[in-house]
């Protein structure tokens, strides 16, 4: 990918899985350098100076290559040749960069090179449940002549930053380093630049030294463990998680894409922090915002892999949030483990969906009959009481309204109130709970009412749809309809309850995603052609873009209608999206903004789009594939079942080492069998 400042681009990040750090459109700089409690905000420091100019004043174009362990930066200057690779230090709250400069020019030159620096630490307990981390804007600054290194000393918390370079810079000042070099034609020079945080000097230094004169050598070990990390995410009794994903063996190269992209872009999510009340845990967005939160929404929707690969951190979950109101927050953070941010209207549909995510891969039918510690109720209550919350919010129209924009879509005002999406999802709470309800033997009247209620709901719900235009309505509580044609009631409609649609319906509707949501590498969440496109230009759930979770829960639904051959072509040019990395929080859609890389571009973290680089429900992509192409269905107690849609996929390939309730089965496009 190449840019340069200006550019609508949206640099790659990075984590250690104890916190993470961003590039910058520059050859070394980098933001976002956080590991909480201890934090720097969205600071930027590193940035490369040539001949006493900041590099990006230069206009010079740079090649960014992003690797789950590092990114690697390159540009061209006046006959010199640049490199940078960067990555943080392995276990260690610290950020390594190695630079190369190479003499192309054919000549001897003299060149001036340096990098600028500054800090704004701080470490803090309480100031994470915000949009960007804490930062300290004043801290004492001072050369550290024995390291040739600058040391940043918060104020008003107890955090210190030391950063430096190696060789010994020919100028250290507190702003930052330079070197004048002579070199031959065709000589390279290396140097290296370390950022390393603690909560004080002493253990700061001591990181440092380690660190300092083998930046080569730590570049090597978080290869390394990137490597080890990536083989336990499908190796059965692996040492790093719980569970596993099954292993995919195909020649088909892009859903082969689509499925490691899905599972890293959870992975790189996982935080293993000394300072979690929760012990592991999974944030939802990276580098920038959002830092130690975890949404329920995000989560849910990558619920299948974390069943499958980290089934105990995602039990531990489900019981932290039912200890919690789920209807005064979008999720909860680690270091306190408190609540954050006002209500998702999605949070009784994700939660039930969650528990029989768990409970069908795993047969842990007795977790159900559990008291939840600090509750007076078993999980099978909480279950019960999602399923019928929706009863609270019932109106004179018996379909439940969901309330403004802030719980929905937050981008499209008309959005709002009795929506198709979470009202079907209430159907599917309803079935969930009976199913589950007579798993444990509280079934009988309770699950048949469930049932019956379903289906009245369901019939309320019908009025909201537009014949022969395959959209909904939303109503709003002065009794005014509005067609919203967005695609949340298109996938949740069709995951949710696919057998009750007639085929007319299901005809419509897959006209309207063709005739304006979809594009050849991504999508639009709301159609260009709503009423409300002026409202908002988010590429997450307006028409610019959208989420990336939208895609996929999309396709996954055309499987769930029998739309293999539109489904499977769709996810082939979905696929060059996943070439910038694990996918962002928004894309923007074909001919809205350029592509980047053959697909569709990762939308900016500034204003207005405040998307971030990576968002945790990459799952997704994984359960298409899973769910869709190979047709999986586990139930808790008539076993895993395989319906495989191939289409035009790989005849020969293998979903092999797949794990349900202890035993471990292969599917192909005949169907399933069992390894044991």
């Amino acid at each position: 990918m190449t840019h340069r400042f200006g550019d609508c681009f949206n640099p790659p990040g990075l984590t250690n899985f104890l916190g993470v750090v961003q590039a910058v459109m520059d050859l070394t700089g980098l933001r976002c350098l956080n590991f909480p409690p201890f934090g720097t905000a969205d600071t930027v420091s590193g940035t490369f100076v040539i001949d006493g100019r900041h590099f990006p004043s230069l206009g010079i174009p740079v090649t960014f290559t992003w690797y789950p362990d590092r990114i690697v930066r390159e540009a061209n200057y006046k006959g010199f040749h640049f490199t940078s690779v960067s990555a943080l230090a392995w276990n260690k709250m610290a950020a390594v960069t190695e630079i190369t400069i190479e003499n192309r020019s054919g000549g001897t030159r003299k060149i001036e090179v340096g990098l600028r620096v500054q800090g704004r630490v701080t470490r803090s307990m309480d100031s994470w449940a915000a949009f960007l981390p804490p930062q300290e804007l004043k801290n004492t600054t001072r050369v550290d002549h024995e390291r040739g290194a600058v040391v940043f000393s918060a104020q008003q918390s107890h955090a210190v930053s030391i950063q430096g370079m190696y060789p010994r810079a020919d100028s250290v000042r507190n702003i930052g380093f330079q070197y004048v070099l002579n070199l031959q034609p065709g000589e390279k020079q290396q140097i290296s630049y370390v950022n390393t945080i603690a909560e004080t000097e002493s253990e700061a230094h001591s990181t440092y030294d380690k660190l300092i004169r083998d930046v080569t050598g730590e570049l090597n070990r978080v290869r390394e463990n990137w490597n080890a990390e990536l083989k336990a995410i499908y190796t059965p009794g692996n040492d790093q998680y719980a569970g596993h994903l099954p292993e995919l063996d195909t020649t088909d190269t892009e859903i082969r894409k689509l499925y490691w992209m899905g599972a890293l872009g959870v992975i790189y999510f996982r935080r293993d922090s000394s300072f979690s009340v929760l012990g592991r845990t999974y944030d939802t967005l990276m580098p920038r915002y959002w830092q130690t939160v975890t949404f329920i929404w995000d989560y849910f929707l990558s619920m299948q892999v974390h069943a499958l690969l980290d089934p105990e951190v995602m039990r531990k979950y489900l019981e932290h949030w039912m200890c919690t109101d789920t209807y005064k927050h979008f999720g909860t953070e680690y270091l306190t483990g408190g609540p954050v941010g006002n209500w998702y209207s999605v949070n009784d549909y994700a939660m039930v969906s969650m528990v029989r995510e768990y409970t069908h891969w795993t047969g842990d039918v007795d977790w159900l009959e559990k008291p939840v510690a600090g509750t007076q109720k078993r999980v099978i209550d909480f279950l019960n009481d999602y399923a019928q919350q929706w009863k609270i919010f019932q109106s004179v129209n018996n379909l439940a309204d969901y309330g403004g924009i802030n719980n929905l879509l937050e981008c499209v005002s008309t959005y709002t109130h009795e929506v198709a999406s979470l009202n079907v999802a209430n159907v599917h709470n309803m079935r969930i709970a009976a199913d589950l309800l007579e798993a444990t033997g509280r079934g009988g009247a309770g699950s048949d009412r469930l049932r019956q209620e379903s289906e009245g709901l369901l019939e309320a719900i019908q009025s909201l749809y537009v014949e022969t235009k395959g959209y909904w309505q939303a109503r709003h509580p002065d009794g005014e309809m509005y067609e919203v044609r967005h695609c949340y009631d298109l996938l949740t409609v069709l995951n949710t309850i696919p057998d009750d649609l007639s085929e007319r319906q299901k005809a419509e509707m897959v006209s309207f995603f063709k005739r304006e949501i979809q594009t050849n590498t991504w999508m639009h969440a709301l159609s260009p052609a709503d009423e409300n496109v002026l409202f908002d230009v988010r590429p997450d759930h307006q028409w610019t873009g959208a989420y990336p979770a939208w895609p996929s829960e999309t396709a996954r639904g055309l499987y769930r209608i029998g739309e293999a051959d539109l489904a499977f072509s769709w996810l082939k040019g979905l696929a060059r999206s996943a070439n910038q990395g694990p996918f962002a929080q928004a894309h923007f859609a074909d001919g809205v903004i350029s592509l980047e890389e053959g697909g569709a571009r990762k939308a900016p973290s500034d204003t207005p789009y405040i998307t971030d680089w990576a968002c945790s429900s990459n799952g997704s992509w994984v359960t298409v594939i899973l769910e869709g192409i190979f047709g999986l269905r586990a139930t808790l107690t008539n076993g895993l079942t395989a319906k495989p849609q191939f289409a035009s996929f790989d005849p020969r390939a293998s979903l092999r080492n797949i794990a349900y309730q202890g035993e471990l089965y292969t599917v192909t496009k005949d169907g399933i069998t069992s390894q044991n």
